[in-house]
Parts: C-alpha cells; structure tokens; sequence
C-alpha cells in the first residue's frame, strides 16, 4: 500500500555476492517528505547521549537525558542512573565512542558505533535506546570485537564513521 508522508520506514535487506556467497546486512531509513522533527529529536538526544557519556566522560549528562527510572538490559550494569553516572565517572580516559548510523522507529532509536578502550580490542555495538517523556528509558546493546577489513569474509568493514552522515545526503 502507500507509504504515508514524513514516517520513518526502516527496509532492511540481504543481498548476497554470487562469487563469494556472502550474505550483507544492509539497514535504511527512508522518508517519504520530511524526517519530523520528533525523530530528529530523539535521534539527537541519543546522539548526544552517547557523545556525552562515552566521549566526553560527563556524567552529570545523566540526569538531563535519562529518565529517573531508567531501565538498562546490558548484564554487565547495574540498574538505575547512580550506577551510570559511577560508571561514567570511573571510565578510562581511552575510552572513546565514534558514532554512525542512526535509525528511529516509533519510541526507539539504535545507533551503530564503535568503542575504543572499553574492552582490549575495539568494539563495533548496537545500542537501542526507548525514549519517553523526551529521555533515555530504557537500553539495550550487543556488542563485538572489530574484525580488520583484512580479515573480512566479506571485504567490508563493521563500521564506518561516515555512514550516519551518508544517511542524510
């Protein structure tokens, strides 16, 4: 049927390489009209989040965005905003998050990035925020060890920092 005018429409596709056999995970947004300024609110909020937090090591960016009872899935952090903002504050200064892509659908925003200094090799995550009341609510994230492009089956990198500016051309 019809799309309707200025929603977020995620397509996610699998094309695969004839001469390797490799499968590709390809994941677009697209609008048809306008991205509402909702969406780009929350894709900004998380944004912002995880620039805060992960690049910046400020922790007194907790009580801005996220909501008083927030909600974290990751089993590795405890529950609650002190146990983030402790987790902020005690961050290696090697820590550094690099976004990319971004998606919102409905409540929900994933970003795709890559963490240096979290773990002993780089690590390429999803994060999947819920937002209400115009905060953080709830999260949940899969993280992995970067493989090299040297190394990649399928001759494509696990991250690019300019796929989310790629997104808005």
């Amino acid at each position: 049927g019809p799309l309707p005018a200025d929603l977020p429409i995620v397509i996610d596709l699998w094309p695969r390489d004839e001469e390797s056999g490799c499968w590709a995970d390809m994941t677009r947004t697209f609008v048809v009209g306008e991205v509402s300024e909702q969406v780009r609110a929350m894709e900004a909020l998380v944004l912002e989040a995880m620039t805060s937090l992960f690049q910046r090591h400020d922790a007194s960016a907790v009580e801005r965005l996220y909501a008083p009872d927030y909600i974290q899935h990751n089993p590795d952090i405890p529950q609650g905003c002190d146990a983030l903002v402790a987790l902020v504050s005690n961050l290696s200064q090697a820590v550094y998050y690099e976004p990319g892509l971004i998606v919102a659908e409905g409540d929900l925003v994933a970003i795709h990035g890559r963490i240096r200094g979290w773990a002993d090799a780089p690590q390429v995550v999803v994060d999947l925020f819920r937002i209400e009341g115009g905060r953080l609510a709830e999260h949940w994230d899969v993280l992995q060890n970067e493989v090299p492009l040297t190394q990649a089956l399928g001759g494509i990198s696990m991250f690019d920092p300019e796929e989310g500016a790629r997104r808005h051309d």
